[in-house]
């Protein structure tokens, strides 16, 4: 392993074609994926989109778990296969601090983004470490963040926003900007929830998209906007780092070059559950409960981006 600063490493020396590695070699990579964020195994070539499952299926739930659109140009259904062309590729994705998955009761153990067009002018995916951020945060956001529960927009799907890492132990933030209807707050000294009204909303999402912003080397230690290089396959521990696509990843081809990133994702390896005794998914009566506790004035917006971070 070669350490990236601040976060994530190298995997050197390793053909992810070869013979699957040993239990005990798998293992121990899993856990620095749990501590690290993400690993770049190098010099990859260009794999099938066959080779990349059988790789993707090395972590977490062993298994690939695929829930998104397929492009015609996708080698298989469980390629996501995303570009700043939409001729050759999905593009859009991902603009905004998020894990994949978010609409899963099991969110995905671990992703895969393996470059099969490298951009000459950049098109980079940014990494944030979430338990570092969690580190980050004054006491008494930690101790407020961690009574909340975000509501998913399209599935109603329930999540802590504060929890513990299910291998490092860490703990650690988590929120889906891009796809978050409404949040839940667990009330102090008294059962039940209510749901946090608009202003409420506003403030969380920017100080959570602040927080993970500030991790970047200009102003932190616990992001890092990775420039990917030809051969390079990453697999992540989605539940240790969130992440966003640059903008120069969407840029039109003709000014950054063509960009081409093929994705797979791994079913999770337990449910990821919000606590307080809550169900996986929301049910209407929890959310009319939360709502009368909130004064009328709680938000949910269901479907589509849910509750947006700001006009864009």
């Amino acid at each position: 392993l070669e350490p990236i600063h601040p976060l994530g490493a190298k995997v050197l020396g390793l053909d992810l074609r070869g013979p699957e590695p040993p239990a005990v070699v798998l293992e121990a990579l899993q856990a620095e994926m749990a501590s690290r964020g993400f690993l770049v195994f190098k010099d990859q070539g260009v794999l099938s989109g066959d080779e990349q499952c059988r790789a993707s299926k090395f972590w977490g739930g062993r298994e690939m778990h695929s829930t998104h659109g397929v492009h015609p140009k996708a080698p298989n259904a469980h390629i996501f296969r995303l570009s700043n062309n939409p001729d050759v590729g999905i593009n859009g994705v991902g603009p905004q601090w998020h894990n994949d998955g978010s609409f899963e009761v099991g969110v995905f153990s671990h992703v895969g983004y393996h470059i099969v067009r490298v951009p000459e002018n950049g098109g980079d995916t940014c990494f944030v470490h979430q338990g570092a951020a969690y580190d980050a945060l004054p006491r008494e956001k930690q101790q407020y963040w961690s009574r909340l529960v975000s509501v998913n927009a399209t599935s109603g799907v329930l999540h802590p926003l504060v929890h513990d890492h299910p291998i490092s132990k860490r703990r650690s933030v988590y929120l889906h900007l891009g796809m978050t209807g409404g949040v839940l707050e667990k009330l102090e000294g008294k059962d039940g929830f209510r749901l946090l009204e608009e202003g409420d909303l506003v403030r969380l999402f920017n100080e959570y998209n602040d927080l993970l912003n500030n991790g970047l080397p200009d102003k932190g230690e616990y992001a890092v906007s990775y420039n990917y290089k030809e051969g390079d396959c990453i697999f992540i521990d989605n539940l240790a780092i969130a992440h966003k696509a640059s903008p120069q990843a969407h840029e039109d081809p003709g000014k950054q070059g063509l960009r081409i990133l093929h994705r797979t994702t791994v079913k999770a390896m337990r449910p990821f559950l919000p606590g307080f005794g809550l169900p996986p998914t929301a049910t209407r009566e929890l959310l009319m409960d939360a709502m009368e506790a909130a004064g009328g004035k709680g938000v949910f917006v269901a479907g589509g981006l849910g509750f947006p971070l700001g006009p864009n």
